[in-house]
């Protein structure tokens, strides 16, 4: 079993850490009230997530569309050019859900309501990274988001039988056109490649064995809903990581948690994510035997990580680089102030390198020190400018590369007002240099800047005559551009 912190260990900056990595940082009354609880009761209140009322309704297109088996029919039987145009129309609909889809996941993340619950849907969005450009239905989005929203803490076996069911997932990974005569590999590779195994613990011969064990899952276009057909199902015996028969998908998902390495690669991913890139032994075999005891129980394994001693270690506390993602809604959660527009938000995202429901490839995104670039770091510094001041000070290329209908930019435009201070720093805090250097640390940063940093802000507070409401601002703003801000 990992050491677990030590009560004098649990402080300010520990329980922010916590925070960060479980969820996307907070005011610091948020965090004190975490150092209140005591580490053990802090990581059980972010686990209990379903004991918090959910007060974000789905978008209200998120529903199967009874007319759809209708416009599918009014399609194949319309003209050359009413079809292209009935097409174009329903592209333009499904960017604009896109649109809204991302901004909605967005505003669950910085309500701060259930922090774990979004940050883990943003693990799973990544683990079985999964893209608009192929699926091309908002609808079939929200409901893998919704999936993974759902067993966000649940039980790893039953996760991967609904993944392989998911419309979405159907569709992305070509599983949708397997058949016994034909069975496509892809789903079946990428299962134990990039979901469950890894690289070097299985065969061709297994991806072989394994498409044909999932053959007869299928999609039901008008419905939009998993269907089994038995028809288009291989029967016949099949050899798969040792086990021989006449295998189905039940059979291969539990053949691959049967393996040892199953349990290692997740705990792998998982402490990956949530802690740093480089996990001990320790970490990964304690973890690992904990997932196998606990039947693929997410939950206790979660529990561990999170109290363990080496999720505070030095290696990982302030080791990480923010996500385009944490990098907005932290900002924003630490500003008290409400999101960009939707366009801005998702056009800031884009730039930064992070585009919800659109990964650059199967693997997702290679995180760390990948999202900075010499491009990036300027667009997150333009970006800080524009939370804190507002759209008058400025004006970052933010234009999406196809804007919606006229409808669309109306509903979803807006603009940009500064931050509020005032909820943000006591009157004290704001006449006074020294506190509000205190002050500014302790709500971006909960800790002290680097040196360097350090010195910059200094000069800035010092220089500024006088300490008025713009100066305030340009020492937020300095605060979220340093070295320090990228990381949580």
């Amino acid at each position: 079993m990992l050491v677990t912190l030590a009560d004098h260990r649990w402080n300010h900056a520990t329980a922010a850490h916590l925070l960060n990595r479980a969820g996307f940082g907070g005011t610091p009354w948020e965090v004190e009230e975490l150092v209140r609880l005591g580490p053990e009761k802090a990581v059980t209140r972010l686990l209990e997530f379903d004991r918090v009322p959910d007060p974000l309704p789905a978008p209200e297109w998120a529903r199967p569309d009874p007319t759809r088996a209708e416009r599918m029919q009014a399609l194949r039987n319309a003209a050359p050019l009413a079809r292209r145009e009935l097409l174009r129309e329903a592209q333009r609909t499904q960017q604009a859900h896109l649109l809204e889809l991302r901004y909605w996941w967005l505003r669950r993340m910085a309500s701060g309501i259930r922090p774990l619950q979004e940050k883990l849907t943003l693990f799973w969005h990544g683990h079985f990274a999964t893209s608009f450009s192929k699926v091309r239905s908002a609808y079939l989005m929200w409901r893998q988001n919704d999936l993974f929203r759902r067993h966000a803490t649940g039980n790893w076996r039953t996760l991967l039988q609904e993944v392989t069911k998911d419309p979405a997932m159907l569709i992305w990974l070509d599983q949708a056109r397997s058949n016994r005569r034909h069975p496509n590999e892809n789903y079946a590779r990428e299962l134990m490649e990039l979901f469950t195994l890894g690289e070097g613990h299985y065969s061709e011969k297994d991806v072989t064995e394994a498409a044909r064990a999932l053959t007869g899952i299928a999609y039901d276009s008008v419905r939009q809903e998993f269907v089994y057909r038995p028809a288009q199902h291989d029967n016949a015996d099949k050899t798969f990581l040792g086990k021989t028969g006449p295998l189905i998908a039940k059979d291969v998902i539990d053949q691959i948690l049967a393996q040892p390495q199953a349990a290692r690669f997740l705990v792998t991913k998982l402490w990956t994510f949530f802690a740093n890139e480089e996990p001990g032994e320790e970490v990964i075999s304690a973890l690992a035997q904990q997932l196998r005891q606990s039947g693929y129980e997410l939950k206790p394994v979660l529990q561990t990580l999170f109290q363990s001693e080496a999720f505070y270690s030095d290696a990982v506390m302030r080791q990480e680089v923010k996500s385009p993602v944490e990098f907005l809604v932290m900002a924003v959660r630490q500003l008290e102030r409400e999101l960009p527009p939707p366009f801005v938000a998702t056009a800031v995202l884009r730039l930064l390198g992070q585009d919800l429901f659109a990964p650059p490839n199967v693997k997702g995104w290679d995180g760390g020190i990948a999202w900075i670039t010499t491009n990036t770091l300027i667009q997150r510094h333009n970006f800080a400018a524009l939370l804190v001041f507002g759209q008058p000070f400025a004006r970052p290329q933010l234009q999406t590369r196809r804007p919606g209908p006229p409808a669309t930019e109306s509903r979803f435009a807006g603009r940009m007002l500064p931050a509020d201070l005032h909820p943000l720093f006591t009157p004290a805090e704001l006449g006074d240099r020294d506190q509000l250097f205190a002050a500014l640390e302790r709500r971006f940063l909960a800790t002290s800047l680097s040196p360097h940093a350090a010195e910059t802000l200094r000069a800035l507070l010092t220089t500024a005559q006088p300490l008025d409401e713009h100066a305030v601002r340009q020492a937020i703003r300095l605060t979220l551009c340093t070295p320090d801000y990228q990381l949580t």
